[in-house]
């Protein structure tokens, strides 16, 4: 079987997304820390760190990054599966 189902592609999102929210933790920081005590100023005076942290997230989240997630866990679902078919069967 070479498709997820609706569970298997949230949590493989959640699971990537806290990935890059980790690998890009010094760039959430830092618009945090820009964001702090401003309200509707935050839109223009911390454009830049959000557009860093977006760019940084991309990386980990976009269209080819979620492809290649899923490959993987395809591939390994896929080797559990056959690892699982050889095992001698206990009654």
């Amino acid at each position: 079987m070479n498709a997820l189902s609706r569970r298997e592609e949230d949590t493989l999102l959640k699971t990537t997304k806290t990935r890059a929210l980790k690998e890009c933790d010094v760039y959430v920081k830092a618009f945090a820390d820009c964001a702090t005590g401003r309200t509707i100023s935050v839109a223009w005076a911390c454009k830049d760190k959000y557009k860093t942290v977006q760019d940084c997230m991309v990386q980990y989240t976009g269209p080819e990054a979620m492809e290649t997630v899923r490959r993987e866990y395809l591939r390994l679902r896929h080797d559990a599966d056959d690892a699982a078919a050889g095992a001698p069967k206990t009654f």
